[in-house]
């Protein structure tokens, strides 16, 4: 009986990522080290002083128990500051609990090689909000990569307009890709996906 339980949910898992092949989740060893910010999408038309315009890489290390740390830097007040935020590792492969279980972050594996989608769901200011990014290994945007992270998007309900390519910043990127939304500096997309209080670079 059990042989044939396992047997209908592999089935099921099967059908389900081949009809979606971008509901992959990712192992933990595939998004450790350093990822460079290329798009960003919410549910909602941010304000302007709300839209992540300039971002820094973002660093991933592992932790005990199969935990995650993401780190950015971003500037305020003129210097130079850490935010660092802890995924806790749930049952479900790909998923992770933030703020006390407030927030969740899925971490998708995409077809183009060294891109992933990290997906946000939770509350923001006493609101529900949904966010995804697309990141990569290099600051290079890949237009394959993109499209991916549009067809994303769509099939979450997440408007296409919405989407915004901040201006990549810090040790290792090169010139500016940026949409014509973008403007002067804002928060980062980490401090605006986890809640942190907005500066400005």
């Amino acid at each position: 009986m059990k042989v044939l339980f396992l047997t209908i949910t592999l089935g099921l898992i099967t059908a389900l990522q081949a009809q979606d092949p971008l509901f992959f989740p990712s192992e933990n060893e595939n998004i450790i080290g350093t990822w460079y910010v290329k798009a960003v999408v919410a549910d909602k038309d941010l304000p302007k002083e709300k839209r992540p315009k300039k971002v820094s890489p973002l660093t991933v290390t592992a932790l005990d128990g199969g935990d995650l740390e993401a780190m950015v830097t971003f500037m305020k007040g003129g210097q130079c500051h850490e935010k660092r935020v802890v995924m806790h590792q749930t049952e479900e492969p790909g998923r992770y609990s933030t703020f006390g279980g407030k927030r969740h972050m899925y971490i998708l594996d995409l077809p183009v090689k060294d891109h992933h989608i990290f997906y946000c769901e939770g509350q923001l200011g006493g609101k529900a909000i949904r966010m995804a990014k697309l990141v990569g290994r290099n600051p290079d945007m890949s237009l394959e990569a993109l499209e991916q992270f549009k067809k994303f998007a769509e099939r979450k309900g997440l408007p296409q307009e919405n989407i915004i390519m901040p201006v990549q910043t810090g040790q290792g990127a090169p010139g500016p890709h940026s949409s014509p939304r973008a403007t002067p500096p804002g928060p980062s997309v980490l401090q605006y996906m986890e809640g942190a209080p907005a500066s400005r670079a």
